[in-house]
């Protein structure tokens, strides 16, 4: 297929940055297969890209006129209506990342450079070996408050919940609330787990 019959949905309601586009241009070079297991889904009618206007994108930008009929897919049973939903279903990402699973099982791959959000990894070497709590106003304790996503707190209360159940003898350096406990330890063995 002629790369320039397709043409972008002036409707998508995904952005790409420069450095992701990169980063699938060089994908889509060193693993060209990719695209027939995952296709540009379009309107065969507008021959507007439903699914894949990125992907297009960065075919485009690596100068390829002329694509296998396989990696695209024209969508010739979808309503208007459902062409929509499926712009926004192709576009949702469900799901979290197991981590611990990636670095056990895909530690070969750059998982930043195929294009995956990593999160900021800490060292214990950041805040040492000592979990004191900092001098302050409300010394030698501290309150602290934490935005976080529905599925983040679910998943925190639940370890919280389960470091309390599995092991009642916490260090508390003086500290009577049991959550605040409880976290400190989960953050002890997770730095304890990173310098093994």
């Amino acid at each position: 297929m002629k790369t320039n019959k397709l043409k972008f949905n002036p409707n998508n309601p995904r952005k790409c940055s420069k450095d992701k586009l990169e980063k699938l241009m060089r994908s889509i070079e060193s693993f060209p297969e990719m695209m027939k297991l995952r296709p540009i889904v379009y309107d065969p009618e507008t021959m507007y890209v439903l699914g894949g206007n990125q992907r297009l994108a960065a075919i485009r930008k690596l100068g390829m006129k002329d694509i296998p009929d396989e990696w695209t897919i024209a969508a010739t049973d979808l309503t208007p209506e459902q062409q929509k939903e499926f712009v926004l279903r192709d576009n949702v990402q469900f799901g979290d990342w197991d981590f611990d699973m990636l670095s056990a099982e895909f530690a070969e791959f750059d998982l930043g450079e195929i294009g995956m959000d990593m999160p900021e990894v800490i060292s214990p070497d950041d805040y040492g070996t000592e979990f004191d709590l900092p001098e302050g106003d409300k010394e030698p304790f501290q309150q602290m408050t934490f935005t976080l996503a529905d599925a983040q707190a679910e998943t925190i209360k639940a370890a919280i919940d389960c470091i309390k159940k599995d092991k009642p003898e916490i260090e508390t350096f003086g500290n009577e609330n049991s959550n605040g406990n409880a976290l400190y330890e989960i953050v002890r063995q997770w730095a304890e787990l990173k310098t093994l």
